[in-house]
């Protein structure tokens, strides 16, 4: 599984599946903090689309950390002001950079946590259709 599919998951995810995989790394290798949990800010880059050009959109704050398993460095970003999942992301990157062996039982649990962020989008957006109003039928015959 990709980085970013990994990191996506973890994010929109269950806080609690975030804590399971790291405290299982936390527990069994030496953690070494590198740069704790602090706020930056990031620019946003976005591509025009009539010229294809990029431009800065603004700036976003995020959380980031790095930490360092067996050699290994591990990133954890996100854009809100939660220092805990910026470690925990950070843990779970050095362990996959790393090639531990917990990683290989993680993917299934990974992707289970998909699909369940995929189920409750499915009902954000259905919750959010039954309040369109539909003007065609506003029409008068």
């Amino acid at each position: 599984m990709k980085r970013k599919r990994r990191t996506e998951i973890l994010i929109n995810g269950s806080r609690e599946l975030a804590a399971q995989l790291a405290e299982e790394i936390i527990e069994r290798y030496d953690v070494k903090t590198i740069e704790v949990p602090n706020q930056g800010l990031v620019m946003v880059k976005v591509r025009e689309t009539a010229q294809k050009s990029l431009f800065y959109l603004g700036e976003v704050l995020v959380t980031e950390c790095k930490v360092q398993i067996n050699g290994s460095i591990g990133l954890g970003i996100l854009h809100s002001h939660d220092r805990e999942r910026a470690y925990q992301l950070a843990v779970i990157d050095a362990a996959y950079e790393a090639g531990l062996k917990e990683t290989a039982d993680w993917t299934e649990r990974l992707i289970h946590e998909e699909a369940e962020c995929h189920k409750r989008r499915l009902a954000d957006q259905s919750g959010v259709l039954k309040t369109k109003v539909s003007f065609e039928t506003m029409d008068e015959e």
